[in-house]
């Protein structure tokens, strides 16, 4: 009944901070302490696409992301290019195995030493399959300090089951939600004028529409692409998709 309800809450969350703080809620209650998670719908074949096409989410220090994302560390960490590669959930204790055998680079064992210092040593990481062409998702949980990967294997055989579910639920109801990085959430009438060009309208149509002059049309258009940080109302469309906010219902 408890993860009934815990699935129930999930998928009636209205926003992503509601399934943010609920999924972290319970996956601390596991024995992770630290999460985090990231979506991207810009993937290049192995390439995840740069930090700002993805949406992160994750209660790490401001140091350590820093370090890890913001010096682009995330590369060559072994665990990043398995979720990128594989689907599915992996123990951290491969990362020991790969040292033990001599099958990481030189830039894999700085990430591995970096991580090692920030207390990543023992967790899960959760690949998500890909529902959409060029996407990736992918959670890392990160075992509360003192457990080892015994430990960890002894948590996931008692409730792994709930932990994926949990996990993969909370991963498909973020991706329906609107998920604006800082400074790029639309008004509501750059959003109606984006659709109604999305929908193959004109400027003279939307304006019929949307009640208002061709001039404010090519405003709030306008805006629109300085919101997302694009040059052209094509990629705005592509990214106000790719970010939900638009051919969305309000709750």
């Amino acid at each position: 009944m408890a993860l009934l309800q815990d699935v129930n809450r999930l998928l009636d969350a209205p926003t992503v901070d509601a399934v943010w703080t609920h999924l972290l809620a319970r996956m601390q209650s596991y024995g992770f302490g630290r999460l985090l998670y990231a979506c991207t719908r810009a993937q290049t074949g192995n390439r995840l696409g740069a930090p700002e096409n993805a949406l992160m989410l994750t209660n790490h220090s401001k140091e350590y992301l820093d370090r890890f994302i913001g010096d682009g560390l995330y590369r060559d960490a072994p665990m990043v290019r398995w979720a990128n590669e594989n689907r599915g959930v992996c123990n951290w204790r491969c990362i020991d195995e790969m040292v033990k055998t001599g099958t990481v680079t030189p830039a894999e064992k700085q990430v591995i030493a970096f991580n090692r210092r920030h207390g990543l040593t023992a967790g899960l990481t959760i690949s998500f399959t890909a529902l959409a062409v060029r996407s990736k998702g992918g959670i890392g949980l990160v075992a509360r300090e003192g457990l080892t990967h015994d430990d960890v294997d002894a948590i996931w055989q008692a409730h792994g089951e709930e932990i994926l579910a949990l996990c993969r639920i909370a991963h498909l109801r973020i991706i329906c939600l609107p998920h604006p990085q800082a400074g790029n959430m639309l008004s509501p009438r750059q959003r109606e004028a984006l659709e109604w060009v999305a929908e193959g309208k004109t400027t003279l149509d939307i304006a019929v529409l949307m009640g208002v002059s061709a001039a404010t049309v090519e405003k709030h258009l306008r805006l629109a692409r300085e919101s997302l940080e694009v040059e052209s109302t094509a990629q705005a469309i592509a990214k106000a998709t790719m970010m939900n906010q638009i051919f969305t219902v309000e709750t």
